[in-house]
């Protein structure tokens, strides 16, 4: 067993699977033209994503991970959120990495990517060939990602996200390409199996598998077990932020268990 790092910083990289937004919305906890819009740019928005609730704990709505949050466990810890709604990879890198300054930084990343690269190209409805060809270009533009956090934070220890499936394998996610025809899963699990192995090959790197987690609470489940938001089923509600929150604290033990 290796000695936990004592972390000075945790940076959240990525999409909507990070952000407070979806969560807010769904337990109620914005402002009115938040809720409105739709935009966390129009008001107060809650602490209540996964990101948020990594690195604090709400004690009294989620009593049972009091006391196990990154400010408990690492006394001082900075938090640098820069995820957002919409990220595609290539928003990572252009918009969010840019404020992570080079440093000696003993660092925590986490990274939820690729799902709004894979919509993309589901939207366009490509041919298989092509579509295998922009599978592996989203995979080695994670990976090159992951090579970029190490030598912007040589001290750092990463999380890596899988991409969940709304549709619970059925192919179809109610609102989202109904004209497009059955979606690709085999795209979404060729990523998946990538980013898995981009964890494997890393050191001090670790995969939390949201995919196999959330499968059975979304379009398949009883709309109170849903772990989406129930607007848009793309997206976290407060539930799902939970769930990430936890496999991201799974994770960051068994890195440590290593």
């Amino acid at each position: 067993m290796t000695e936990a790092p004592r972390f000075a910083q945790y940076v959240a990289l990525g999409d909507s699977m990070s952000i407070d937004l979806y969560p807010a919305l769904d337990a109620g906890e914005t402002d009115v033209k938040v809720a409105l819009e739709w935009d966390a740019r129009a008001g107060h928005v809650a602490p209540q994503g996964a990101a948020s609730l990594f690195f604090q704990n709400i004690d009294e709505r989620y009593p049972d991970f009091a006391g196990n949050d990154l400010t408990t466990k690492y006394a001082g810890i900075t938090l640098l959120n820069v995820a957002e709604d919409g990220a595609t990879i290539g928003d990572v890198f252009g918009s969010q990495l840019p404020t992570v300054e080079a440093a000696d930084t003993r660092t925590l990343f986490t990274l939820s990517a690729g799902g709004n690269d894979l919509m993309s190209a589901f939207a366009n409805k490509p041919d298989p060939a092509l579509l295998q060809g922009f599978v592996r270009d989203i995979a080695d533009a994670f990976e090159f990602l992951v090579e970029s956090l190490r030598r912007i934070r040589p001290d750092s220890a990463i999380i890596v996200t899988t991409v969940y499936d709304p549709s619970d394998k059925t192919r179809k996610i109610p609102g989202f390409f109904d004209a497009a025809g059955p979606l690709p899963l085999e795209s979404l699990h060729e990523m998946n199996e990538r980013i898995a192995s981009i964890a494997r090959a890393s050191p001090r790197c670790a995969v939390a598998d949201a995919y196999t987690h959330f499968l059975g609470h979304g379009v398949t489940a009883a709309e109170a077990d849903r772990w989406y938001w129930k607007r848009s089923l793309i997206e976290p509600g407060a539930r799902g932020a939970n769930e990430i929150r936890r496999l991201w604290l799974d994770a960051l033990a068994a890195m440590h268990e290593n």
